[in-house]
């Protein structure tokens, strides 16, 4: 199966994350053997035509077509479940929405009987993924790695079946790779192959640095495919390279090369660029109920389209039909709803939109209003204490915002920049969908 790299197939401890001092046991032929109970969501057969139509819907590229159909057929005859893979690096705590995109196709798999594997890239994330990336990404410690993994495993299973699927980290079989396994491996893709690649293409002519360990990523990205026997690997576009050295390296160690299936890149609530939590337009999976449906409803009708196609299972036909409505603001409710329901519940949506109807389209003053201590002195300047409590990105937009009339203390417009509180009193602060009350101490 590995080809001419050598493993012992015995039990082995593999340190998972480094120094993280988290052990696991790995028999490398468990990738072989291990199999979960296949289970389908729906209550009937259905057609390779019609697996293909439901795996089909929202992919922006699928390599190829007639290889997924081929494995669909042999899978039915055989009784053997697809083993879908995803991989994602821990570099962050948290999921958004834009990780969903790929979560819920893998659900799509395996609400059609297949396996589908989460791939915890603890050893890929001491690399950092380069892709459009223009500069070396800082490396992350052995313990950021792991507290952000255990997270990751919580919110996927807001998705994905726990019974049903593989949870793996690429530590299992990359940290056992020896000196000469790694020259191996590099030996079967070419510097110029590599460089192919549209962000160290980019880099190199622009002189900034590449550095040794960034070009090592595609390969290890690509081996764990070798190493879990992937039938299919999931990824965003700007995965396409990676997923495809990972077909490759499947050829070179004698495996069926995998089917690469990508997905869009989810555009974030200011509709331009990818949802990314260091960008600000991101929408947190594990965000409060009302945090995330304010949130959906400030995307732009023109988005929320695309949101309906990417985020859940309504069909084409029924976006259109939606689009030929004509409620705008009806169908972004029903879409908030129904993201709020999926990773919560439809109790939660519902009081979710209550709120939003009370507070947001009614000015309804909300029941949850946090409550902040200020100074005395700290409170003369109306425009720097909206900034203190980050209820203004800045003094200029705060002052913009006064002098408009959006401004208001205990429920009357406030345009002067002079706020005069006394000490002992509460105050209630609010500014667009901001509120805030505070105690002058």
């Amino acid at each position: 199966m590995f080809g001419s790299l050598a493993f012992d197939l015995v039990p082995q401890k593999v340190a998972v994350g480094g120094a993280v001092g988290c052990w696991r046991v790995l028999l490398w032929f468990s990738v072989v053997f291990r199999h979960i109970p296949s289970s389908r969501r729906y209550d009937r057969e259905v057609s390779i035509d019609e697996q293909l139509s439901i795996l089909k819907k929202g992919l922006a590229d699928l390599i190829r077509e007639a290889d997924l159909r081929e494995r669909l057929i042999q899978s039915e005859k055989s009784g053997r479940p697809l083993r879908v893979k995803a991989g994602f690096d821990p570099t962050a705590p948290d999921l958004h929405l834009g990780h969903t995109v790929l979560l819920r196709k893998m659900k799509h798999f395996q609400d059609l009987g297949h396996i589908p594997i989460f791939v915890i890239g603890d050893s890929t994330a001491l690399i950092g993924d380069p892709t459009g990336r223009n500069i070396t990404r800082p490396p992350m410690t052995a313990e950021e790695i792991a507290a952000n993994a255990e997270t990751y495993k919580t919110q996927v299973f807001k998705i994905l079946d726990p019974a049903r699927t593989e949870v793996r980290f690429n530590s299992e079989w990359l940290a056992q790779l020896r000196f000469e396994d790694m020259v191996r491996l590099c030996s079967k893709y070419t510097v110029a192959r590599i460089m192919e690649r549209d962000d160290f293409t980019k880099r190199y002519r622009e002189g900034a640095a590449i550095s040794m360990h960034e070009l090592l990523y595609p390969l290890a990205q690509g081996y764990d495919s070798v190493a879990l026997a992937c039938d299919v690997e999931m990824g965003g576009t700007d995965q396409r390279f990676n997923l495809l050295v990972g077909r490759e390296l499947q050829r070179d160690f004698g495996q069926a090369p995998q089917i690469v299936a990508t997905v869009p890149l989810l555009e974030g609530t200011d509709g331009v660029e990818k949802m990314s939590k260091s960008k600000g337009n991101y929408i947190g999976i594990t965000e409060p109920p009302k945090v995330m449906f304010r949130k959906v409803m400030q995307i732009s009708d023109d988005l929320m389209w695309r949101y309906y196609e990417l985020l859940t299972d309504a069909t084409l036909q029924e976006i259109a039909a939606m689009r030929a409505s004509d409620q705008p603001m009806q169908h972004k409710m029903a879409l908030a709803s129904r993201i709020i329901a999926d990773y919560y519940s439809e109790q939660a949506a519902s009081q979710a939109r209550s709120d939003f109807d009370r507070e947001v389209r009614h000015g309804d003053v909300p029941s949850d209003i946090e409550t902040a201590s200020v100074a005395p002195e700290a409170s003369g300047n109306l425009a720097k204490l909206l900034v203190s409590l980050n209820m203004a990105d800045s003094r200029t937009d705060a002052e913009r915002k006064i002098k408009a009339g959006a401004a208001e203390v205990d429920g009357e417009k406030h345009r002067s920049m002079n706020l005069e509180l006394q000490p002992g009193r509460s105050y209630l602060l609010h500014l667009g969908k901001k509120w805030k009350r505070i105690v002058v101490g």
